[in-house]
């Protein structure tokens, strides 16, 4: 038997979390009946599971890293219709990205179908690191940087970096950061926070996985960093 979140994530149209939002809206039957509870388990090979009316089945789950172009959605459909960054992949498989990569944010961003694997990417007690290359519109004052890594508060919930490097010539313009949040704006948010305007920013790495290709260009993650990630 299997919990019916976890195969309705399976299937590849969703994380299980936003299963069980399908779930508690009453849009999920198991052979023809709405479901609402949450704890409900099914019969894999012989119960017949529908979404909004659609029948699903577990998908074969694919990985995906995409080097993330400037003027793409980070999303699956736009009300805009504007270039998702589903739009940029050729899959058979109906993909959804891990996290979220602002409009004009280029840089590491990783789609997939497996719904298990995504949350245990986005849940904030597995303290991902994601690192990000930064432009500000004026130098980074030192009293700043230590406020930045001590914690300031943004949206009422205190956030921080957990390291601010510089390059050789100690550009105090162009830095990197290094956090483990994934709250939406993050990093513009703790630079607005102490009046600093964030001009460019390039997401460098994600869990230790960096952006091998062109931006615009993806590849399938290789075994090795799916089993890495999947830790």
């Amino acid at each position: 038997m299997t919990r019916l979140n976890k195969f309705i994530a399976d299937s590849g149209i969703t994380s299980r979390r936003k299963a069980e939002e399908l779930i508690l809206q009453g849009r999920v039957t198991v052979n023809k009946k709405t479901i609402t509870k949450l704890a409900f388990n099914i019969d894999v090979e012989n119960d017949e599971v529908t979404v909004d009316g659609e029948k699903i089945k577990p998908a074969e789950h694919v990985y995906y890293l995409l080097n993330k172009p400037k003027g793409v959605v980070t999303t699956t459909d736009d009300e805009k219709n504007r270039m998702t960054v589903t739009d940029l992949i050729k899959s058979k498989q109906k993909l959804f990205p891990i996290g979220r990569l602002d409009y004009n944010t280029t840089g590491v961003l990783i789609l997939t179908n497996d719904g298990d694997f995504a949350q245990k990417l986005i849940h904030p007690k597995n303290n991902i690191i994601r690192e990000y290359e930064v432009k500000i519109d004026k130098e980074l004052e030192a009293e700043h940087e230590l406020a930045l890594l001590k914690g300031v508060f943004i949206d009422g919930t205190r956030g921080k970096f957990i390291a601010i490097k510089y390059g050789k010539k100690k550009d105090r313009k162009n830095i990197t950061v290094q956090c483990t949040e994934g709250r939406n704006h993050f990093v513009k948010k703790m630079f607005t926070t102490i009046n600093y305007t964030v001009e460019k920013l390039h997401r460098s790495s994600f869990a230790g996985i960096v952006p091998d290709i062109p931006i615009g260009s993806y590849r399938k993650l290789t075994q090795d960093e799916i089993k890495k990630l999947s830790k």
